[in-house]
């Protein structure tokens, strides 16, 4: 891969008002941006009409993953207001969380969270906003959080306190519906694989009723998915580790489309990451895993032949990793336009099928 990219390669400059603050009113009413990486050529299109580009034999991957709403609030031991999302569970009762105000917890600190219902031990620092927490809870946790908790959608999308209202629409009830795929199922996501937020169950009936093979992966969405690019030089980035499962006939179906020339669809950047780190010798091997890839252009494909995403920030590694599918020119001007024509940006946006 190329080591003379500069991360200011992929800037680019967006209006403010173009960053969705909610999803569209009905799910595939989306709009899709149809990208042809051979030739440069963009289509305007909504999201239901997908299956016009999908055809008999195409095999479509998504990621199951379910994000639990495991962002809570509450006061530090000095009574200030924090708020805290745990990560990953690390060891039974033992979790790393991102704090906010970091400044504001010490270690062996008891923290007060989801209106007292849990209390955590701040065991360790960990830098960058992480710590440590030793959580203790009456019941079981994931009752809380799904009682307690709020999705934790990105700082970009703006949510003002409980009283804030997104066209008349309390949004953090309706963030509990709409940051999740309608074919979530394993929980433990912090974030949405969110090139998959467009898909209604109607849909996906119709594509299989095309002929179309719909099959799983799970990839964990963690905190890497949204790390900025801090260096200069894009290839001194560091990914962080996210964990996967593929299904062994998820892996067999990706062989046999591959064998038989049939395209292998990766419904968002979580699904590339994980299809391309198990793929070996046009193979990919089913079971857990854990993956660092950093794709960024340069890298040379091994499984994917086509891909659903959502538009990315600038600077950041999932930028770098779709223009390392269709190239970075390429891309960018595709992004130019689907700015001139107002399209809705990053999570709660529009999508882009790059064939």
């Amino acid at each position: 891969m190329s080591s003379s990219l500069r991360t200011a390669d992929f800037d680019y400059t967006l209006p403010p008002e173009l960053i969705a603050q909610a999803p569209a009113h009905e799910r595939d009413r989306s709009r899709l941006l149809v990208l042809d990486r051979s030739t440069g050529a963009l289509h305007d299109r909504v999201f239901r009409n997908l299956p016009e580009y999908l055809v008999r034999g195409d095999l479509l991957v998504i990621n199951e993953t379910k994000v639990t709403p495991a962002r809570l609030f509450g006061r530090s031991e000095r009574r200030q207001p924090i708020e805290a999302l745990l990560l990953l569970e690390v060891e039974a009762n033992y979790w790393e969380a991102l704090i906010k105000p970091s400044r504001q917890v010490r270690i062996g600190d008891r923290l007060a969270l989801a209106d007292d219902t849990i209390t955590a031990e701040v065991i360790e620092k960990r830098g960058e906003g992480r710590h440590l927490l030793k959580l203790a809870h009456d019941g079981r946790l994931v009752d809380l959080l799904w009682r307690f908790g709020q999705m934790p959608v990105p700082p970009y999308i703006k949510r003002q306190g409980r009283g804030y209202r997104v066209e008349g629409v309390d949004p953090i009830l309706l963030d509990r519906e709409r940051y999740q795929t309608v074919y979530a199922k394993h929980e433990g996501a912090i974030a949405a694989p969110t090139a998959g937020l467009h898909f209604t169950s109607e849909l996906i009936e119709t594509l299989i009723r095309q002929g179309v093979t719909v099959t799983p992966i799970t990839l964990y969405v963690g905190p890497g998915t949204f790390r900025p690019v801090r260096v200069e030089q894009v290839a001194q980035h560091w990914m962080e580790s996210e964990r996967y499962i593929i299904p062994e006939q998820t892996a067999l179906a990706v062989k046999t489309a591959k064998r038989e020339r049939r395209r292998v669809i990766a419904v968002g950047t979580t699904t590339v990451r994980a299809l391309e780190h198990a793929a070996v010798d046009g193979d990919v091997r089913s079971g857990a895993g854990v993956t660092d890839l950093f794709i960024y252009p340069g890298y040379r494909y091994k499984c994917i032949d086509a891909m659903i995403t959502n538009f990315h920030l600038p600077r950041s590694t999932l930028l770098m990793l779709v223009s390392a599918f269709a190239g970075r020119e390429t891309m960018l001007a595709a992004y130019r336009e689907a700015i001139a024509l107002r399209y809705r940006f990053y999570s709660y946006g529009d999508a882009m099928l790059i064939v």
